[in-house]
């Protein structure tokens, strides 16, 4: 069993990293031990809150909602309670608008008890009312707990906002234990997205000279260790393992913390994820749980980067061809459909698809590609045995076990970087003009050529 993550260390201090900036953030407590719950009201009142607006949903308030309403009862603290109708909730401007509706002037903290949506629905309100933030976890589904950002729907499109932090995230490993399995697998989903988002990070530092840190880089590579080290036991719902899968989406939302946007847990894996869940959205489908979506995401990333390390890139043929402006325009309508303007606005005002961004970005790609090739090299993982060890724990390694269509596939590889402006490989092969070609050979390769999800086809087939 791997050894607990010292989160306190990062705590309440300045850290002079040797990147040259000073990290910080304002989470101030983790409870993540037996007994956190009984402990909610002791951490209420250390901090001096006096009067607490709790909002959870239908399936959190059975988890922990109705548990921590009797704790503040008992404690004598002044509260008031939403418990969310919806049994699959949307972080949309509805949801919104239901909970500000039902906030009362003179709430000094807003307690959410619940994961993602929850989440990331009143980390966005409570920045928006000026109000102190805390988090009691009921799933290790994702790992946005402690994040800047705020992951919303609006307008169809998936979009991330600016918010806070909390000032402390509690969970109790009984409770996580026992959250839905598939709520936990995407948490192990989530944490496994990082081996491409580290790279995608170190891909824009290479090329666009964007901001790294060694320093954070480590600290989400250890809570990548401590996933794969324990996906056994965290599958077998191990308590131990299941805190640990906890502290290591908390240690990953302190790196997002430091850096002050998602960069550090976030590349074109999740750009996939977005893609998707936009699209399930505007169809009107059940939605997919977000980590889930990012593990087979991250699949068809590696099976990229596995391809552009073997690339001998003509760099002048790259930078003579002129995109086809009309073309993309026509597709981004088609298929982002009522969210199109915004990506289209979005595209007007960075031009990271211009002909001279492309050129730029190309003299560098030239100039370095050795050093590419050889971060490729070191930092990809085997797709073939990420592929084998998701499998063993019963997590999707196939986009159609999630319901998407080999098209959907390729339109996601084409498109999701326009989702937002990041520089990810997905840019890489657009400029290199290969995005359709590696799209095709993607889509391809996970509808006929996957061998880990064809042998579990037949498994089931045979049991």
């Amino acid at each position: 069993m791997a050894a607990s993550n010292n989160l306190s260390q990062y705590l309440e201090k300045e850290i002079h990293c040797s990147c040259g900036h000073t990290h910080s953030t304002n989470l101030r407590r983790i409870d993540i031990e037996e007994g956190a719950l009984s402990r909610l009201p002791q951490h209420i009142k250390e901090f001096g809150y006096k009067n607490i607006f709790v909002v959870c949903d239908v399936n959190t308030w059975e988890a922990a909602g109705k548990a921590a309403e009797r704790e503040l009862e008992a404690a004598g603290l002044d509260y008031y309670t939403l418990v969310l109708p919806d049994k699959e909730l949307v972080p949309d401007e509805q949801a919104v608008g239901k909970v500000m509706e039902v906030y009362q002037k003179g709430t000094d903290l807003l307690l959410a008890v619940g994961s993602g949506t929850l989440n990331d629905l009143c980390k966005f309100v409570s920045f928006q009312l000026n109000l102190d933030y805390m988090i009691f976890a009921t799933a290790p589904s994702m790992d946005g707990f402690v994040s800047v950002g705020a992951a919303l729907i609006h307008n169809h499109v998936k979009t991330t906002y600016q918010a806070h932090v909390p000032v402390a995230v509690l969970g109790d490993p009984e409770i996580l234990a026992k959250a839905p399995m598939e709520m936990i697998v995407a948490g192990l989903g989530d944490i496994l997205g990082k081996y491409t988002c580290l790279v995608d990070w170190k891909m824009a530092h290479l090329i666009e000279d964007e901001y790294y840190c060694e320093v954070i880089d480590k600290m989400v590579k250890e809570s990548i260790e401590i996933v794969v080290e324990e996906s056994d036991e965290i599958k077998q719902r191990n308590q131990e393992a299941v805190k640990h899968l906890m502290e290591a989406l908390v240690l990953t939302g302190v790196a997002m913390s430091f850096v002050g946007n998602s960069r550090p847990a976030s590349g074109s894996e999740h750009h996939l994820s977005h893609y998707w869940e936009m699209q399930f959205q505007m169809e009107g489908k059940k939605p997919i749980l977000h980590g889930i979506k990012v593990g087979v995401g991250m699949l068809a990333v590696i099976k990229m980067y596995e391809m552009l390390e073997k690339e001998a890139p003509d760099f002048a043929a790259a930078k003579k061809r002129r995109p086809d402006y009309g073309s993309w325009k026509k597709k981004v309508c088609d298929c982002y459909k009522d969210a199109a303007p915004g990506i289209l606005e979005l595209e007007e005002s960075c031009g990271k698809n211009s002909v001279e961004n492309r050129n730029r970005r190309l003299d560098v790609m030239e100039e370095k590609w050795t050093q590419i090739r050889e971060l490729i090299q070191k930092e990809i993982p085997s797709g073939k045995e990420l592929e084998k060890m998701m499998a063993s724990l019963g997590e999707p390694v196939n986009p159609q076990q999630l319901g998407i269509s080999p098209e959907l596939v390729k339109d996601a590889v084409i498109l999701a970087k326009e989702v937002r402006n990041r520089f990810t490989i997905l840019q890489v092969l657009w400029d290199l003009g290969l995005l359709e070609e590696y799209a095709e050979k993607v889509a391809a390769y996970f509808s006929a050529g996957q061998e880990t999800y064809r042998g579990q086809e037949s498994a089931q087939k045979t049991a």
